[in-house]
C-alpha cells in the first residue's frame, strides 16, 4: 500500500558536532518554553453564549432531529404569499418527519426563507429543527441541515488516497494533522475564547503543532530539526512582519460581521493581535512544506556530493528554493483568494476607484494577510537552507567518510574476487 513511492530512508551522512548540540539545545529550550507557556495559557472557564431561538423570549428551545419526506413552494401555506425576487425573501415548505423529542413520529411543516430556501434539500435529507412556538401553537424552525455524511464521506477519501499514495509517511502525516487539530481545537481556539494573549497563544500553539507534524511525519533525525529551527524562525518573522503590517494599515480586525459580533460577546480582546494571530496560524502549514523540503533538498545534496563546500552546499539548495518559492508564493496568493472569492466579487460590481476598494479594511486585512505570510514563506527558503548546510558535516569529513566507505568495499572485492560477478563500487559522484 503505496510502498511504491517510498524513496527508502534519507542519505546516511556525517554531522557537524557543534550544529548537533546546538541543534538539541535549541530544541529542548523550545520544547520547555513550549510545555511551560500551554500550562500559562491554558484556557479558563468561558462564559457561554446561551443563544436563545427566534422567537423566544428567554428560554432556549430543544433542537430535534428529523428527515424531510416533502417539499413544497410556500403557497402551500399562504395562498396569497408574493414572491419576491430578492434572496432574502425566497421561500420553501419542507415536511419533516420528526425523530427525536417528545414529537417523535410526528410530520411537521417547517418554513424555509431566505438562504435555507436555496440551499437545495431533497425528500430525504437529514436537518435539525425546533418548535420556537407562535402566536397559534407550535411553529417549527430550521436550525441546521445535517451536512455530517457527506463530511463524512470527503473526510474518508481524503485518508484513503493520502495512504494510497503517500503509505506509511501519510499515516504518520494524519497522526500528525490529528495531533495537530487536538492543538488547535482543544487549546488555542479555548484560550482565545478566554481572552489569552492571541500572539502568545498562537506563537505556543504553532511551535506544538511543529513538533508534532514534522516529527510524526517525517521522523526523528537532524534533518527534521534543522525544517523545526528554519521553521521556528520563519515563525517568528511572519509574526513580528504581521504585526507591523496591521499596525502600519492601521487594521482594526473587526472587518466581518463575525469579528463585530464576537467584539461584543468578548471584553478586553485586542483584534488588532487576534489578526496577527491568524496570519500566524495560516502561516504554519506552508512553512512546513517549505522548510522539510529544503532541508531534504540539502542532505541529499551532501550525499550526492561529499566535496561541496558548505556555501556550495547553500547556494545549490538556494536554486532548489528559489524553485520553490515560483511555485508557491502564487499557491498561498490564490488560497486566500479563494477563501474570500465572495468579498472579492461584490467589491469588483462597485464603480469606484481601485485605490479606494484596496483600502477598504476588509480588502486591505487580505493583502496583508497574504503578503505577511508570503514574506515569512520566502525567508524559510534561505533560513532553512543556512541551518541545514551548517548541521551537515563539512566537505573534508564527508571525503573522508566516503574515503573509508570505499576502502571497506575495496577489501572486501579482492576477497571476493573469485566470485563469477564483480560487486560495483561505490562510484564517486
Amino acid at each position: 500500500m503505496g510502498a511504491g513511492h517510498d524513496h527508502g530512508p534519507p542519505p546516511d551522512i556525517g554531522i557537524s558536532r557543534v550544529a548537533r548540540i546546538a541543534s538539541t539545545v535549541l530544541l529542548a529550550i523550545v520544547a520547555v518554553v513550549t510545555v511551560v507557556g500551554v500550562v500559562l495559557l491554558w484556557p479558563g472557564e468561558r462564559q457561554t453564549i446561551a443563544q436563545a431561538a427566534p422567537g423566544t423570549a428567554s428560554s432556549v428551545a430543544a433542537i430535534e432531529k428529523g428527515r424531510v419526506v416533502g417539499m413544497g413552494p410556500c403557497e402551500a401555506i399562504d395562498g396569497s404569499f408574493e414572491i419576491d425576487e430578492s434572496i432574502q425573501h425566497e421561500c420553501a415548505v419542507a415536511d419533516v418527519l420528526i425523530g427525536t423529542g417528545p414529537s417523535a413520529g410526528e410530520t411537521v411543516r417547517v418554513e424555509l426563507i431566505g438562504v435555507s430556501a436555496m440551499s437545495g434539500l431533497v425528500p430525504g435529507d437529514s436537518v435539525h429543527v425546533s418548535d420556537i412556538g407562535g402566536e397559534t401553537g407550535s411553529y417549527w424552525s430550521l436550525i441546521v441541515i445535517d451536512r455530517l455524511m457527506p463530511l463524512l464521506w470527503f473526510t474518508t477519501a481524503f485518508v484513503v488516497v493520502v495512504i494510497a499514495v503517500a503509505g506509511w509517511k501519510g499515516v504518520r502525516g494524519l497522526i500528525g494533522l490529528v495531533v495537530a487539530g487536538a492543538v488547535f481545537f482543544m487549546f488555542m481556539l479555548p484560550a482565545l475564547a478566554t481572552g489569552r494573549p492571541p500572539v502568545a497563544v498562537a506563537l505556543v500553539g504553532g511551535a506544538a503543532i511543529m513538533f508534532a507534524v514534522l516529527y510524526l511525519a517525517h521522523g526523528i533525525s537532524m534533518r527534521t530539526t534543522s525544517a523545526f529551527v528554519g521553521t521556528l524562525v520563519s515563525l517568528l518573522a511572519t509574526a513580528g512582519l504581521g504585526a507591523l503590517g496591521v499596525w502600519s494599515a492601521r487594521l482594526s480586525g473587526l472587518s466581518t460581521d463575525e469579528t463585530i459580533a464576537l467584539a461584543g460577546q468578548s471584553e478586553g480582546m485586542s483584534f488588532t493581535a487576534l489578526l496577527t494571530c491568524s496570519l500566524i496560524i495560516a502561516g504554519l502549514g506552508v512553512l512546513n512544506d517549505t522548510t522539510i523540503t529544503q532541508s531534504s533538498a540539502v542532505w541529499e545534496l551532501r550525499a550526492a556530493g561529499p566535496h561541496l563546500t558548505r556555501w556550495q552546499l547553500f547556494s545549490s539548495g538556494m536554486r532548489i528554493g528559489r524553485d520553490h518559492i515560483a511555485s508557491t508564493i502564487y499557491t498561498i496568493v490564490f488560497a486566500y483568494a479563494g477563501a474570500a472569492l465572495s468579498t472579492l466579487v461584490l467589491l469588483a460590481l462597485y464603480t469606484q476607484p481601485l485605490g479606494l476598494l484596496l483600502s477598504t479594511e476588509m480588502f486591505a486585512e487580505e493583502i496583508v494577510r497574504t503578503l505577511g505570510s508570503g514574506i515569512g514563506l520566502v525567508l524559510s527558503v534561505p533560513l532553512t537552507t543556512a541551518v541545514a548546510a551548517l548541521t551537515v558535516a563539512g566537505a573534508s569529513s564527508a571525503r573522508a567518510e566516503l574515503a573509508h566507505d570505499d576502502a571497506h568495499g575495496h577489501g572486501h572485492a579482492h576477497a571476493d574476487a573469485h566470485e563469477p560477478e564483480h560487486r560495483p563500487r561505490r562510484a564517486l559522484p
